[in-house]
C-alpha cells in the first residue's frame, strides 16, 4: 500500500529511509513548538492554546503536502511571520491578536486563488536556473546563521557580529550568564557540529538526527556532572522532560475560531495582508526551490512536477491555522534536512506529521530538546545546500552576479524573500543593462516581479 501511495521504488528509496527522513525533519523542526507560543504569547494569546494550535497546523499541513504532491517537505507556523505577527501588526501597528488572524485567514484565501489559476506556479517557473541554485545555497548559508545563531556562537557585537564569550555575551544583553548557563551549551554545540561532522564523513545513516541526540544526551550528562546549571531567568531550562503537568492536551479553545472581520476594508488591514502574502508566497517559492534542487527533484526545464499540489497544501495549511489560532503555516527550509537524509516521498511528510500529532501528548519530550542540540543540524544541512554553488555558471556574469546578491541577502538581511527580490531585480536590470536581456529570452513574469519587488521597497 505504502508503494502504491507514495511510489518509493520509483523515486530510489524504502520505507526506513523515509521514516528516518521524517524523524530527521521533526527533530530539527521540534523546536517551533516550544517558540511559537512564546512569540504568540507577546500578542495576548493563550501560550498553552497556541502550543496545540502549533502542533495541529503542522499536522495538518505536513500530511496536505504529502497527499496533495508526494513531497518529503514539512510544513508549520513561519519564524519570522510569527514575529512580524506579534511584534508588528499587534505590538506595533495596535491590531488585536483576532484581527491579526484574520489577515492571515484571509491571505491564505488568496494563496489558494493563486494557486488554482498557476500564479505561483508560474512564477515558480519563471526563475531561471540559475537563479534557482543560488536560491538554494543562499538558504543554506541562512540556516546554518540561524543554527550559529540558536547555539549563540554568534552573538551581536560593536562589529555587529561577533563570535561568543561570556563577557561580550554579558555586555550585549545586560546580563550576568556565566560558563556554567550559556558558556557550556556554546561549547556543546561547538562538540555537537564536530561530532555531526564525522558521521557525516563516516556516511553513518540517521548522522543529522543521531548528531541531534548525541548533542542533547552530552546536555543532560553535564546538567547530572554539576557542569550546566540552568538559568530559567536567562532562558537557560533543565534539559530532562518535565512530565509534572502530565501527558494532557492545552486546550485550543481560547483562541480556535476567534476571526474578527470588523476592520478588513481599512488600508492598512490590506497592507497587513500583502505582507503576509508577499513573505510566505516567497518564502514557501524560495524553499521549494532551494530543497528540490538541492534534491534534484526539479526536471530538465527547472521546473518541479506536482508543483500545484504543494502550493496548494501551503494555502490550505495558512487558510485552516488562521482558524485554530496560529500565524501563517508556511513549508519550513529545515525539509532540508529530512532530504539530506535521503527522504524524497510524502512518507517523509506523513512521518514529520505523525509526530507532530504525537508531540500534542508528549510535549515536556520534545520541548525539552534545546536550541543548542537543534544547532549542529542546521550548520550541516547547510553545508549539504551550500554544495549546490557548483551548479551555477561562473563564466557568465550576467547570470553569476545576481546569484551571488541573492545568496548574500539571504542571510544578511535575514530573509529568504529578500534574497529572492533582490536576486530577481538584479538578473532583470543587469541583464537589461548589458544588451543580454533578449538574448536570455526573460520572461514577462520576471519583468513583472522586478517591478513589484521595487515598488516594494519604494512604498512599503
Amino acid at each position: 500500500m505504502l508503494e502504491k501511495l507514495f511510489k518509493l521504488r520509483k523515486n530510489g528509496t524504502d520505507v526506513k529511509t523515509e521514516v528516518l527522513a521524517g524523524i530527521t525533519t521533526f527533530m530539527t523542526m521540534a523546536y517551533i513548538l516550544a517558540v511559537n507560543p512564546s512569540i504568540m504569547a507577546e500578542a495576548g494569546m493563550n501560550q498553552g492554546a497556541v502550543f496545540t494550535a502549533t502542533a495541529l497546523a503542522a499536522l495538518l499541513g505536513t500530511l496536505f503536502m504529502a497527499f496533495f504532491a508526494n513531497y518529503p517537505f514539512a510544513l508549520a507556523p513561519g519564524m519570522g511571520l510569527n514575529a512580524y505577527f506579534a511584534y508588528t501588526v499587534v505590538l506595533g501597528m495596535g491590531y488585536s491578536w483576532e484581527t491579526a488572524l484574520t489577515a492571515v485567514f484571509v491571505e491564505g484565501l488568496v494563496f489558494i486563488v493563486l494557486s488554482l489559476t498557476n500564479v505561483r506556479e508560474a512564477i515558480f517557473n519563471a526563475i531561471p536556473q540559475n537563479l534557482k541554485a543560488a536560491v538554494s545555497v543562499g538558504i543554506g548559508l541562512f540556516i546554518a546563521f540561524i543554527g550559529l545563531q540558536n547555539a549563540k556562537i554568534v552573538i551581536g557585537g560593536s562589529t555587529l557580529l561577533q563570535l561568543f564569550s561570556v563577557e561580550a555575551y554579558n555586555e550585549v544583553n545586560g546580563v550576568k550568564a556565566s560558563f556554567n548557563d550559556v558558556g557550556i551549551t556554546v561549547l556543546l554545540a561547538v562538540i555537537g557540529i564536530l561530532v555531526t561532522g564525522y558521521l557525516v564523513i563516516k556516511q553513518v545513516k540517521g548522522n543529522i538526527l543521531w548528531g541531534i541526540l548525541i548533542t542533547w544526551i552530552l546536555g543532560i550528562l553535564c546538567q547530572f556532572a554539576g557542569i550546566y546549571v540552568p538559568n530559567p531567568e536567562l532562558g537557560f531550562y533543565g534539559l530532562l522532560p518535565d512530565f509534572s503537568n502530565g501527558l494532557s492536551v492545552p486546550s485550543i479553545a481560547p483562541i480556535f475560531g476567534k476571526l474578527d472581520f470588523s476592520g478588513i476594508f481599512s488600508l492598512n488591514f490590506v497592507v497587513v495582508v500583502f505582507a503576509f502574502l508577499f513573505v510566505d508566497m516567497f518564502d514557501t517559492i524560495g524553499t521549494l526551490i532551494g530543497v528540490s534542487s538541492k534534491a534534484k527533484m526539479l526536471d530538465e526545464e527547472g521546473k518541479l512536477p506536482n508543483i500545484k499540489g504543494a502550493l496548494m497544501a501551503d494555502a490550505m495549511a495558512t487558510t485552516l491555522g488562521a482558524v485554530m489560532g496560529t500565524s501563517t503555516t508556511t513549508t519550513f527550509v529545515e525539509s532540508a534536512s529530512g532530504v539530506s537524509e535521503g527522504g524524497r516521498t510524502g512518507l517523509t511528510s506523513v512521518t514529520t506529521a505523525v509526530l507532530f500529532g504525537l508531540s500534542l501528548f508528549l510535549s515536556p519530550i520534545f520541548l525539552a530538546i534545546p536550541s543548542f542540540a537543534t544547532a549542529p543540524a542546521l550548520v550541516v544541512v547547510g553545508f549539504y545546500m551550500l554544495t549546490n554553488v557548483t551548479n551555477i555558471d561562473f563564466n557568465d556574469i550576467s547570470e553569476a552576479l545576481p546569484c551571488y546578491i541573492c545568496i548574500a541577502a539571504m542571510p544578511f538581511f535575514y530573509s529568504i524573500s529578500e534574497g529572492i527580490s533582490m536576486g530577481v531585480i538584479a538578473y532583470v536590470v543587469l541583464n537589461l543593462m548589458t544588451g543580454k536581456a533578449k538574448e536570455k529570452k526573460i520572461s514577462l513574469l520576471m519583468y513583472v516581479l522586478a517591478i513589484l519587488f521595487v515598488l516594494k521597497y519604494l512604498l512599503l
